[in-house]
């Protein structure tokens, strides 16, 4: 399982992902090698590549934003 926060909200293209649950908020790709990028809270760069079908999730904590995957998920 992977984990990341960041202190950016994180836009989701709808071209790629499809919110699927709002309670926790879920992210799905759509597409094969998805790629998200990422600045955790220690300002280092990342860049994660999801599988179709692959998700994420994104939960609010006391301002920043906590990121969880499935390593199924990532390509």
């Amino acid at each position: 399982m992977g984990l990341l926060y960041t202190k950016f909200y994180m836009d989701f293209d709808e071209d790629d992902w499809k919110q699927v649950s709002n309670d926790p908020i879920v992210f799905r790709a759509t597409k094969d090698d998805v790629t998200l990028d990422v600045e955790d809270t220690s300002h280092k760069s990342y860049k994660l590549n999801f599988k179709e079908g692959g998700t994420i999730k994104l939960f609010r904590v006391t301002g920043k934003f906590r990121l969880t995957w499935d390593d199924e998920s990532i390509v």
